[in-house]
């Protein structure tokens, strides 16, 4: 648009507002700012809502050791964006891409004819990359630890298996809880001692915070 628009940050991110708050002034020609306003409002209203939607679950997360994180199932282009914003929010970024951190899921297991096997070929063929494990019970678990793995997803388990995941693991690897997780469980998922518990739905489906803009 030009060095004829002036944006002037007011507040600053990741600060909560109320309806009344001004969150930013933008001076400039009238035909220039309307034309810009949609856009500008949709990125922000939106990653707005991620930073809110985060926030609640840090909260409910409170006095535990638990941590929220974002997860890859982000929109297409707004990926820094959207974990800038749950990183507003008071969460943990997950890895940004492939070459942060290896995952090895279920498809990859059975690919490979077991789940120890699976993480050893993506162990080997990256040496130095950090390769976190999904398992989907705790004989998955118990057989990775023995390989040496260090970064275990607990995939779709019940508070109880996840007590005793932790149990199990005694601190040699950190432990993240994934799969179907809602805010209303999630106090009761951290208190079973998960160092993490991901949520997808941070950035794919959340809920935009309503941002206007107004001429004066």
């Amino acid at each position: 648009m030009g060095s004829e628009v002036d944006v002037s940050e007011r507040l600053p991110d990741g600060i909560r507002v109320v309806p009344v708050d001004v969150v930013m002034t933008v001076s400039g020609p009238v035909q220039d700012l309307l034309t810009a306003e949609r856009t500008a409002l949709n990125f922000a209203s939106h990653l707005s809502g991620v930073a809110t939607a985060t926030s609640h679950w840090v909260a409910a997360l409170e006095g535990t050791r638990a941590q929220v994180l974002d997860t890859r199932k982000t929109l297409p282009t707004y990926r820094a964006l959207q974990k800038y914003a749950v990183r507003c929010g008071g969460g943990v970024n997950h890895r940004l891409s492939l070459a942060d951190r290896a995952m090895v899921k279920d498809n990859h297991v059975l690919a490979a004819g077991g789940v120890v096997p699976a993480y050893e070929l993506v162990r080997d063929a990256n040496p130095g990359l950090r390769v976190e494990v999904e398992v989907t019970d705790l004989e998955q678990l118990r057989d990775l630890l023995a390989a040496g793995c260090t970064e275990v997803l607990l995939d779709n388990m019940d508070s109880a298996t996840m007590a005793e995941a932790v149990r199990i693991t005694d601190g040699r690897a950190t432990l993240e809880a994934s799969g179907g997780l809602t805010l209303e469980r999630a106090r009761e998922v951290a208190e079973t001692g998960v160092d993490f518990i991901s949520v997808g739905a941070l950035t794919h489906s959340v809920k935009v915070f309503d941002l206007g803009l107004d001429l004066r």
